[in-house]
């Protein structure tokens, strides 16, 4: 599971989410949060940007993506999405994470499955979204209902 970082004695000249870029899965949902969050986040890789928080150790920054505020307040794992879209105007998730603790640790395992399964993760994106960040379709639905026609017909 990925440490729980509250915050670091280095903070930066604008709100950045660090991410891991060779992780196809993490380019994908980075370019697609970069485009709601606009100029609001600065989006780096750990692989470049980990030098400049010496206080958070490198081996954090590769099991989850962290959103370190310009007040030093940092954000990691599944509540770095959530808190991203926070700055794009989306509060609820933010909030819910906060408040409850069942959504909190359903968020927090349901990453750190996805965080030792980005292969599979990233296939079954593009199989449901395309592949396409920018522009997602809806390929789950024509697929539940194929298996509905399928239950129909048979």
């Amino acid at each position: 599971m990925f440490g729980k970082i509250e915050h670091t004695k280095y903070p930066p000249f604008q709100n950045v989410l660090i991410w891991d870029g060779d992780c196809g899965f993490c380019k994908f949902w980075k370019t697609r949060w970069q485009s709601k969050t606009g100029d609001k986040i600065l989006f780096e890789t750990y692989q470049a940007f980990a030098k400049h928080f010496p206080d958070i150790p490198l081996k954090e920054f590769k099991k989850a993506s962290r959103l370190i505020e310009i007040d030093g307040s940092v954000y990691s794992g599944p509540d770095s999405a959530y808190r991203s879209l926070w700055h794009a105007g989306n509060k609820k998730w933010h909030k819910l994470y906060k408040s409850s603790s069942v959504f909190r640790s359903l968020s927090n395992h349901g990453y750190n499955h996805i965080a030792k399964n980005r292969s599979f993760y990233f296939k079954l994106t593009k199989a449901l979204f395309g592949k396409n960040p920018l522009h997602l379709k809806p390929y789950w639905f024509l697929y539940i209902l194929l298996i509905g026609l399928l239950v129909i017909v048979l």
